[in-house]
């Protein structure tokens, strides 16, 4: 009988750290998002946006570029500058450049993140080809610009945001007649 004690024990902990890991495994999404608000990156960018702002002159903001490709995309893809200083309420333009090193063609699509993640919501996109999907043809290269305004409601001691854009091949999830089109 002194067996039977301390099986029942251990089934009541062991079942106890289950329900805990599910529990955990659930609290994971929100702790992420805290986790990114907290040190101020994956700040997500809306689509496009349409409105007109008057430009603050009496205020500067600088703007870092940043271009990475994912794994296994074998794109070049990078800003035509680092940086640009901007005013807040203005309309700016950086241009992209993507070159196709590959023999084949292929689509990418790029994702866009705003740091700090709490300054997103003033960063306005109002032109941008991550909005589509782009195909080089082997070899080719384009400029791809994106148009954006930094709003003026954009908190005061914000005085720095870093626009990153992440290049994703997507080749394979395309039909031949979209592979082809270009």
């Amino acid at each position: 009988m002194s067996d039977g004690l301390p099986t029942a024990r251990l089934v009541r902990r062991l079942l106890l750290v289950v329900a805990a890991m599910f529990a955990f495994g659930f609290a994971l999404v929100p702790l992420y998002d805290v986790m990114c608000q907290a040190f101020g990156i994956n700040g997500k960018t809306a689509g496009a946006w349409q409105g007109v702002q008057a430009a603050d002159a009496s205020r500067s903001v600088r703007v870092q570029f940043l271009a990475s490709n994912a794994a296994g995309m074998s794109w070049e893809f990078r800003p035509l500058q680092d940086e640009l200083v901007v005013h807040p309420g203005a309309s700016h333009q950086m241009l992209f450049v993507a070159h196709n090193p590959s023999d084949r063609p292929m689509t990418a699509q790029a994702v866009p993140s705003v740091a700090p993640a709490r300054a997103a919501a003033w960063f306005h996109k109002t032109e941008c080809f991550c909005f589509t999907q782009q195909v080089l043809m082997p070899g080719e290269r384009i400029e791809m610009p994106v148009r954006f305004i930094v709003d003026r409601d954009l908190p005061a001691d914000v005085r720095h945001l870093t626009l990153g854009y992440t290049l994703f091949d997507i080749t394979g999830r395309q039909g031949p007649q979209a592979q082809a089109a270009r």
